[in-house]
């Protein structure tokens, strides 16, 4: 395909989006009020689709840890730790998130797609097997595709698939790599990964969980999923991200191999790019610490999540899995949620608009994302708003056939 011809697919791509009236890539957020409202369009919104989950962006201890680094330390690394050294900062991040999770080794990259982006490119090499839960993140199939691993997809959370597509790799089998998420970011599922494990196990893989979405969310100390499941200290690497719970950008990864550590020579994303700021890094410490003391987070963060789910299901809305931070109303057209996402525009309440092929499944969703910054008066308005637009659309029912 020639330029010319890409841009014109993207244009014809941007082109329904404005027909439709339903480009995300329009929002604005003029004018931040807190972590769960901004003004858009001039519009006071209350923010339901943007991964705070703990809503700690505008903590005055994460504001003040920030603002220190960039006094003391300045703006930005200007380089890569392999070719301008690390700051003390990022070696006392590591150090903090490897005592976190009770692993000898960890790694900071400088946003969480770099991070499985190089970890897969640093673990693999062309011959090796991969075998990746079908609804994987991007930055897990582009980890995949740019290593040369031979990878193939089994069917969502199904532990069944998995140890058919093991099975049928023979010998293979063993050594090679098993990759899932703990918590899935569009329908807001959980995977079964002490039942994942076990078929990994039992075939000799590694297991690698991408506990993105769940960091902070799950498990007694906020671990995520695999702690949560009781099967930390086997899971083989676990990578996440800075830019949800712990309100800053950056990724990681942990490992019970100490031997992590080595990739840091053959991590193409890690050798090449810029390391975090000091910024970034002070905010991540700072929001890591606090979630670990600081376990009524999750509680307030549950209860919001309660009583969204239940709002929106008393609505009748058909919700994409069971009760999580993300909260998915499955609407059964793009014409239809474009139509409702603007309603709730309108109304002053911001959720994702997710439509294939970024969805699973061909679904077109209403993406809600649940903070513990949410008040409840602020959730009870994000279910009105909800009600007031299915009822306003000429589409009414659309979303509310029942619950899946």
């Amino acid at each position: 395909m020639s330029i010319s011809k890409r841009f014109a697919e993207l244009e014809h791509i941007r082109s329904a989006l404005n027909e439709a009236d339903a480009d995300p890539g329009r929002i604005v957020m003029e004018r931040m009020l807190s972590a769960t409202e901004a003004e858009i369009a001039g519009r006071r919104t209350i923010l339901a689709g943007t991964n705070n989950y703990l809503g700690l962006t505008f903590e005055p201890g994460i504001l003040e840890a920030a603002h220190q680094a960039l006094c003391e330390q300045g703006s930005g690394t200007t380089g890569s730790r392999m070719a301008n050294g690390s700051f003390a900062s990022h070696v006392a991040l590591e150090r903090s998130f490897a005592e976190f999770y009770g692993m000898p080794a960890a790694m900071i990259f400088s946003t969480g797609y770099q991070a499985n982006l190089g970890i897969l490119t640093g673990l693999l090499r062309p011959g090796d097997k991969v075998v990746i839960d079908a609804h994987s993140h991007a930055s897990i199939y582009d980890g995949c595709r740019l290593s040369g691993a031979d990878f193939f997809p089994f069917r969502h959370n199904d532990p069944e698939d998995l140890r058919k597509r093991l099975r049928r790799l023979g010998d293979d089998a063993r050594g090679a790599l098993v990759v899932t998420e703990g918590l899935y970011s569009m329908l807001g599922d959980i995977a079964p990964l002490a039942e994942l494990l076990a078929v990994t196990e039992e075939f000799g893989a590694y297991l690698m969980v991408d506990e993105a979405h769940s960091l902070g969310v799950y498990g007694e100390q906020g671990r995520g999923v695999s702690e949560a499941a009781g099967i930390l200290d086997r899971v083989d690497f676990i990578t996440g991200t800075f830019s949800k719970s712990l309100g800053s950008m950056g990724g990681y990864c942990v490992s019970r191999h100490e031997q992590l550590n080595l990739l840091r020579y053959g991590s193409r994303p890690y050798i090449f790019t810029a390391s975090s700021s000091p910024v970034n890094i002070a905010a991540a410490h700072w929001a890591l610490d606090h979630i670990r003391s600081h376990p009524e987070l999750r509680e307030t963060l549950w209860s919001n999540v309660a009583r969204l789910y239940g709002g929106l299901k008393d609505l009748g809305c058909t919700l994409g899995a069971e009760p999580s931070p993300v909260v998915a109303v499955r609407v059964a057209s793009h014409d239809e949620a474009a139509r409702i996402w603007n309603e709730l525009l309108a109304a002053g309440v911001y959720v994702n608009l997710v439509v294939p092929p970024a969805s699973p499944d061909g679904a077109s969703l209403l993406r809600c994302s649940v903070s513990a910054g949410h008040s409840p008066e602020q959730i009870d308005t994000i279910v009105t708003a909800f009600g007031e637009a299915i009822s306003r659309t000429a589409f009414a029912g659309a979303c509310c056939s029942g619950q899946a």
